[in-house]
């Protein structure tokens, strides 16, 4: 292996490991399984990174494979027989109906926002880009992106004062 792919490849897991394991654990819905994504992705990934050529184009591809293998993993799971325990499963704690209160809150909030607003939020915390690199993405200056975001949770506090109470976001 030549240290140029090294040091490309090993660039490309530093940027952008935490938006992809954001990405595989919104598909899969459990850390350890999302880690387990991410790695098989990027091994993946890391197999075809010379006949890669457009550096934009690679995190479509490791996000295509991230899908494709989530896909997979489902169906493979699907195929297998259930065997009756004899017992019952342990009810979910109190935690689980807090957390899907909380996802339909949040939910509800976020679509109480201008469709702008909702946009440049998912994309600075949900795919973790930078200021700059959504103004460029939305063809808008560096400023509007800021104060879209800054405005935001402002405009959540007043159209979902339901939010208040819940001390798990801030």
């Amino acid at each position: 292996m030549d240290p140029g792919f090294d040091a490309d490849f090993r660039q490309f897991v530093v940027d952008r490991s935490g938006a992809l394991f954001r990405t595989a654990y919104l598909l899969t819905g459990d850390r350890h399984a999302a880690e387990d994504l991410v790695q098989s992705a990027l091994a993946k990934t890391a197999a075809k990174w010379r006949g890669l050529r457009d550096p934009a184009a690679v995190e479509g591809y490791v996000r295509r494979v991230m899908y494709h293998e989530q896909v997979s993993w489902w169906r493979r799971r699907s195929r297998v027989a259930e065997v009756s325990t004899g017992r019952l499963p342990d009810p979910a704690g109190d935690g689980h109906a807090d957390a899907a209160d909380l996802r339909m809150v949040m939910r509800a909030a976020l679509a109480r926002l201008t469709p702008r607003q909702r946009t440049m939020l998912v994309l600075r915390y949900f795919e973790d880009l930078s200021e700059t690199e959504i103004a460029r993405l939305l063809g808008i200056r560096v400023g509007s992106v800021r104060s879209q975001i800054y405005r935001s949770p402002e405009r959540l506090k007043r159209t979902a004062p339901e939010l208040t109470t819940v001390r798990e976001f801030g």
